[in-house]
């Protein structure tokens, strides 16, 4: 899908995990405003707390604007989600979190 998709998705249910997170995710896999990344994948975490995904890309996205206070809770709640079993899926991306915070210091 396209921005413009996720745009209306997000238009016609501002409350939808999937567009908030496809538009945040999209945004963040084109280079796009981080502000607007950060926006859109805290509503998705704030909807699924146990999308693994959605945690990592919030994650960098905080990490792009410099915000590694911010990012640090965020990439562990991911892990956590998916070490417990909470979460369908997402195991495959603990590694990457993990390495991330170890970068946070």
């Amino acid at each position: 899908m396209d921005l413009d998709a996720f745009r209306q998705m997000v238009a016609k249910n501002p409350r939808g995990f999937l567009g908030r997170f496809g538009l945040g995710n999209k945004l963040l896999q084109e280079g796009g405003n981080l502000e607007e990344v950060v926006e859109h994948l805290t509503v998705a975490t704030q909807l699924d707390p146990t999308h693994v995904a959605s945690h990592l890309a919030l994650g960098r996205a905080l990490i792009g604007l410099g915000k590694k206070d911010a990012a640090k809770p965020i990439l562990t709640a991911g892990i956590d989600a998916a070490v417990s079993g909470r979460s369908s899926g997402g195991n495959d991306l603990v590694p990457e979190m993990q390495q991330l915070l170890r970068t946070l210091g």
